[in-house]
């Protein structure tokens, strides 16, 4: 049965596949923290009662609460939801980016979305693809 998803949170579903839905609610809530400004105030004041509308890991709501940029890049929450996350910490540009970089140097390659989809590594290692594609030529 599909969730449903014009509700402004998708209730919590049971399935098998824990880590793809699970990976859904960490992006659905970060993207409700980007958009909407009574979800950042209930997120300041009863973190508890916000997150009980999402079924998190404890990894993924330590990581939300921390924020541990780098570990919810690898666990695969898409870098435009996770910029604007980042924005609301106040975590400026280049230290966003060596977060994201500390993620895959502790925690190793994304493991879920669409960047485990397209095998991307970080920036070096694109880089480096891209080089290698080109003969060493930048």
């Amino acid at each position: 049965m599909p969730l449903a998803t014009t509700m402004s949170f998708a209730p919590k579903a049971k399935i098998f596949e824990h880590v793809a839905m699970s990976l859904y609610y960490v992006q659905k809530l970060l993207y409700q923290l980007n958009r909407d400004a009574r979800i950042r105030q209930q997120f300041e004041e009863d973190f508890n009662g916000l997150i009980a509308e999402f079924d998190l890991s404890s990894d993924e709501l330590e990581a939300v609460r921390a924020p541990d940029l780098g570990y919810l890049y690898v666990m695969g929450v898409n870098g435009q939801i996770l910029a604007h996350y980042a924005g609301l910490h106040g975590i400026a540009w280049p230290d966003y980016i060596e977060a994201l970089r500390d993620g895959l140097r502790v925690h190793g390659p994304v493991r879920d979305g669409v960047y485990a989809d397209t095998g991307y590594e970080g920036v070096e290692s694109h880089t480096a693809a891209i080089l290698a594609r080109r003969g060493g030529k930048a």
